[in-house]
């Protein structure tokens, strides 16, 4: 085959001899000659040749009759038979005759005795011929088979003049005692005869099945030493297997006399250089055929490669899932996987080389669904609208209760009724505590966090912002009979200072990602920036906790400025066609801490940001915070400020010492009695301040949630708050024979809330939003925790400690409280 460039056959050097005697022609020993698959799969180990009428003998030498023409005749297998056959020759025969007789009886004994027993070295030297020819076998092989066949022809015809003889020469004997000893009869006679014929014809079909070997053979033989000798030509029929064409050969390849010669073997590859490949050889003629000839062992190393192949696939397989599902949140109950199907069919060619690998690159995107990941570079205000889809409908209804996104909500009349995404793109350590486990007590906020994590920060954050809060939670809060949405961000999603630990701009996307929800469920927005330049409060939700440096300190002036540059960006921003249906609410500033600031720089900048805002566009209210301060301060405060502001105040009653000891039916009194009557008084612009919300509130009535009061400080509620004092605050704390104060039944799982306890919950949240609604509405904080179920908004609605439908309560301040039956005051 044109694969396989070797010639199948190989010959061996033979011992130096005379070179111009007629060397005898070898023969295959084959069972079958027609036989393509023995033609090609041959190896120079398996072969065993033996010659037509010839054996060495043990001295090596070739035993062969004479005729009278002492021409050299071999003795072929028939003539022996035959031989073995007749009837031995009498006494009388002449001593030369039984001479020869012997000669020719013991030379066949001696050539069996050298096949049989002989010394395998010179069968050896015979299987190792195909290596090399000695020069003075280098004959012509057309003359050899024509000179054989006449050798043949002669010694038939000498056979058959002696058979002719052979019944009178047994009737002379010179020994007459002995001569009716070798007489045959007539039928006998003529039996030998048939047989003789028998195998003469057996012999001519050998000698043709011989004469085709020969030529195939011949076909194939390399040339010998470096004389050049055209091959024969292929017949136009040609065994099966074998193709059509010249096959690579010759005295130069065969005996391997280049070493870089290389052949190729089945299937196209290649094999070793010939030199390299002739040393591995062995000598030995019944040694196992090498490695590389074996046709079993490529079966089985193929099969071995696609068995690791298909492992390697499979085990890689399951990693990738692995990895993918290591995206999972437990803070969320509807967590889900990276998802970024909608890449299929962008290249990563269409991302110029400058945005690759950056936040603008969708392909380095945890998530890209519901996200527009054609790339564009565009901005406003200096702000990328990538992730975007450029058109926008603003049909959607909340509920009956209020107007659709594209009709003004009639605030004043129709109250806020809306929850805080508290602690997803401004972390709280005690709303996702996970985040914060197993490390040093030094991590205690969003600064130290992404410090702590280094180069993961990006990854481990963008995860949580992927699964903390999907579409299905503005589904729930849609639901939930809710219409506003307060989310916080805070200034690294838009203008990152050099040196700071945050992760910059990725929660950006995703903000604009939730405002595209609330668009599509009629949900309005409230914008709480949650973190300033520099601190505004100095808590852990502000992004760093520790010191204020925003109005204050050597850097209060620069940050500032820095917060008015941000407000610059972002009211650019909002400013635009799309937002101003759904973005009805822009905040300043959570919680400045006005109890430590200079109230009269908060107030002045205060104003110039209101003024800023407004200026590039934004028309929606704009909220700034209470600072803390008591609300009556704020009846003459900031009176001549800018129009459509919005005072936010946020109430609880955990976080003061004189409110946390009431127990639960004081509780709603205090809202129903109190803060219903602050809340209505302050709305006013006559008694009060003006429009007023409510931004944040809370059903808990304990401080028993893990971090709520900072990672690792105790609480009021046990007395483990303050180092100095131990004092609980509780309702229970000095009472004898009461239940002492614990935190293990706040905490517990709320399907081990008792009914009391439930109703008690409900009844504390619905008193507090009936108060609120008598200013222009609230916003619960907030909508899911990890562990804190009191302060998830979702927890209670799903467990029956919230109302069904946030328009429709089953309390309001006026209702008749209902009974907390035996419900315990320790908790």
């Amino acid at each position: 085959m044109p694969s396989q460039s070797r010639s199948r056959d190989r010959y061996g050097r033979d011992r130096e001899r005379d070179h111009s005697r007629v060397q005898p022609r070898r023969r295959y020993h084959e069972d079958d000659y027609d036989d393509d698959d023995e033609d090609f799969e041959d190896s120079p180990r398996d072969r065993r040749y033996r010659r037509d009428g010839y054996r060495r003998t043990r001295a090596n030498s070739r035993a062969y009759e004479s005729n009278d023409d002492d021409t050299p005749r071999y003795r072929s297998d028939t003539e022996r038979r035959r031989e073995r056959t007749r009837v031995q020759p009498p006494s009388s025969t002449s001593p030369r005759k039984r001479e020869r007789t012997r000669d020719r009886d013991g030379g066949h004994r001696r050539r069996t005795a050298d096949d049989d027993g002989g010394s395998p070295a010179p069968r050896a030297h015979r299987d190792r011929g195909s290596r090399t020819r000695d020069a003075g076998r280098n004959r012509d092989l057309e003359g050899e088979e024509s000179e054989d066949v006449a050798r043949r022809h002669r010694h038939r015809e000498r056979e058959r003049e002696r058979e002719k003889r052979a019944p009178t020469s047994k009737h002379q004997s010179t020994e007459s005692s002995h001569s009716t000893a070798g007489l045959l009869s007539a039928d006998a006679l003529a039996r030998l005869g048939a047989h003789y014929e028998d195998e003469d014809r057996q012999d001519k079909r050998q000698a043709e099945k011989d004469a085709k070997a020969e030529r195939k053979r011949r076909r194939k033989r390399p040339v010998v030493e470096e004389q050049m000798r055209t091959l024969e030509p292929f017949p136009n029929q040609v065994p099966r297997g074998q193709s059509k064409g010249r096959i690579v050969s010759g005295a130069y390849l065969e005996e391997g006399r280049s070493p870089e010669m290389e052949v190729r073997l089945r299937g196209g590859g290649r094999g070793p250089p010939t030199e390299k490949r002739l040393e591995k050889e062995s000598d030995d003629p019944d040694a196992r055929p090498p490695f590389w000839k074996r046709k079993k062992w490529w079966w089985i190393g193929g099969a071995i490669a696609v068995v690791l192949l298909i492992i390697i696939i499979v085990v890689a397989v399951v990693v990738s899932k692995n990895k993918d599902n290591d995206s999972d949140s437990d803070s969320s109950d509807s967590s889900s996987d990276s998802t970024n199907s909608n890449l299929d069919g962008i290249s990563r060619d269409s991302i110029p080389e400058s945005a690759q690998g950056t936040v603008l690159d969708p392909f380095t995107w945890y998530e890209t669904t519901d996200f527009n990941v054609t790339y564009t570079s565009e901005t406003v205000g200096g702000l990328s609208i990538m992730g975007l889809n450029s058109t926008w409908d603003d049909s959607a209804q909340a509920n009956d209760n209020v107007p659709p996104l594209n009709k003004a909500f009639p605030y004043g009349s129709q109250p806020i009724r809306g929850v805080n995404l508290g602690g997803w793109l401004s972390l709280e350590p005690w709303i996702t505590p996970s985040m914060f486990d197993g490390y040093s007590s030094d991590v205690i906020d969003e600064y130290t966090l992404t410090e702590q994590l280094g180069d993961s920060a990006a990854s481990t954050l963008e995860k949580h912002y992927a699964n903390f809060i999907t579409e299905q939670d503005f589904v729930d809060i849609r639901d939930a009979g809710l219409d506003h949405l307060r989310i916080q961000f805070s200034y690294w999603a838009v203008d990152p200072i050099d040196g700071e630990p945050y992760v910059p701009k990725i929660s950006w996307r995703y903000l604009l990602r939730a405002i595209e929800y609330c668009r599509k469920y009629g949900l309005r927005v409230n914008l709480d920036p949650h973190g300033i330049q520099g601190s505004q409060n100095g808590f852990s939700h502000s992004g760093r906790q520790g010191s204020i440096n925003w109005l204050n300190g050597d850097d209060g002036d620069k940050n500032a400025q820095l917060s008015l540059d941000f407000h610059q960006k972002v009211s650019k921003f909002f400013s635009q066609d799309r937002y101003k249906n759904v973005v009805t609410i822009y905040g300043l500033a959570n919680e400045p801490y006005m109890l430590s600031l200079d109230i009269e720089k908060v107030l002045n900048w205060t104003t110039k940001a209101a003024e800023l805002v407004q200026d590039n566009g934004i028309t929606a209210y704009v909220a700034f915070h209470d600072g803390f301060l008591n609300l009556s301060k704020w009846k003459s405060m900031l009176k001549n400020g800018p129009a459509g502001l919005l005072l936010d105040t946020h109430q609880y009653t955990i976080f003061n010492t004189a409110q946390i000891v009431l127990n639960h039916t004081a509780k709603v009194n205090l809202v129903c009695n109190d803060w219903y009557a602050m809340i209505g008084e302050i709305n006013t612009t006559s008694a009060g301040w003006g429009p007023t919300i409510c931004g944040e509130f809370s059903q808990a009535d304990t401080d028993c949630a893990t971090n709520l009061n900072n990672v690792g400080r105790g609480t009021r509620w046990e007395g483990t708050y303050f180092e100095s004092d131990s004092t609980k605050y509780c309702p229970t704390a000095d009472t004898d024979n009461a239940p002492a104060c614990s935190c293990l039944s706040a905490n517990a799982d709320p399907a081990d809330y008792s009914d009391d306890y439930k109703t008690f919950l409900q009844t504390y949240a619905e008193a507090q939003m009936s108060a609120f609604e008598t200013g222009l509405g609230w916003f619960y904080w907030t909508w899911v925790t990890e562990s804190a179920p009191q302060w998830s908004y979702k927890t209670g609605w799903k467990n029956g400690f919230m109302p069904n439908k946030a328009y429709s309560p089953s309390f309001k301040c006026g209702d008749e409280m209902p009974s907390f039956g035996t419900l315990a005051e320790n908790f």
